[in-house]
């Protein structure tokens, strides 16, 4: 199975759209479960259901962060980290035209809410959202790149 597939099956699951693609890159990293699944639940629905940027990416960049930045504050740490992001998150932004949750839901014809309380995982939930497609891109945006630096085989 890919792991963007994994990351789909755990946002069906009812995990965090971060949640959800973090935890399918888990075996790569030196974190534990129970602490990846906690940092990475506020940026669920675009933090904290605000509707910004598209927990699926932030959940890439947790990834990122994990595996590519040093235990150092440097100038050239913040530089090799911050440019896989940004061309993780470009990928993506390719594909649907734009980083932000909200607007990724307006495209998708989704009545869009901001705060509050995040929404009941039902059958209704799952079938006018496009999130399931969202986490499965960013995830497979991030599994290519793995690859290709063959972090991952």
């Amino acid at each position: 199975m890919s792991r963007a597939q994994k990351a789909k099956d755990l946002f069906m699951e009812g995990y965090a759209c971060s949640q959800a693609v973090a935890l399918a890159f888990l075996d790569l990293t030196d974190i534990d479960e129970v602490s990846l699944k906690k940092v990475t639940l506020p940026l669920g629905g675009g933090l904290g259901r605000l509707r910004q940027t598209c927990g699926a990416v932030t959940g890439m960049a947790i990834i990122v962060g994990l595996l590519f930045s040093k235990d150092e504050n440097t100038h050239e740490n913040k530089l090799d980290t911050y440019a896989i992001v940004q061309a993780l998150a470009k990928k993506f932004e390719a594909e649907k035209g734009t980083l932000n949750c909200k607007q990724l839901l307006i495209n998708a014809g989704v009545d869009v809410e901001t705060g509050g309380a995040p929404a009941k995982r039902t059958d209704g939930y799952y079938h006018h959202r496009p999130c399931e497609d969202i986490v499965y891109l960013a995830a497979q945006i991030l599994e290519e790149y793995l690859i290709e630096k063959e972090i991952i085989k």
